[in-house]
């Protein structure tokens, strides 16, 4: 589905569905965001409660596994939102405006 590490393809190598009209946007990101949050941050506070450990351990700990895992999953986010799109026949990917061009 992806040319790069976030740029979709023009289409499918499998089944030569045309993706350059998808209009995910915003939405990865913030999917992306929510997810990343609600893993880290129960991390933090068993942590914190468990060792206790000094600020700048904290900071350089969580700092990492946020990036990681935002860089791990936002291929995945967007591919999901881009899916959801083309389920829902959303932004180009009905069927009545492929028959309409032909």
């Amino acid at each position: 589905m992806f040319g790069k590490y976030l740029k979709v393809a023009d289409s499918c190598n499998l089944c030569g569905e045309e993706l350059h009209h998808h209009r995910a946007d915003d939405a990865p990101p913030y999917f992306t965001m929510f997810i990343v949050g609600h893993i880290v941050i129960p991390l933090v506070l068993v942590v914190e409660k468990l060792w206790a450990p000094a600020l700048p351990v904290h900071f350089a700990l969580w700092t990492a596994v946020t990036l990681a895992l935002t860089f791990a999953l936002m291929p995945a986010v967007k591919g999901a939102v881009v899916g959801l799109q083309w389920a829902l026949r959303m932004h180009g990917f009905d069927y009545a405006a492929h028959q309409d061009e032909a």
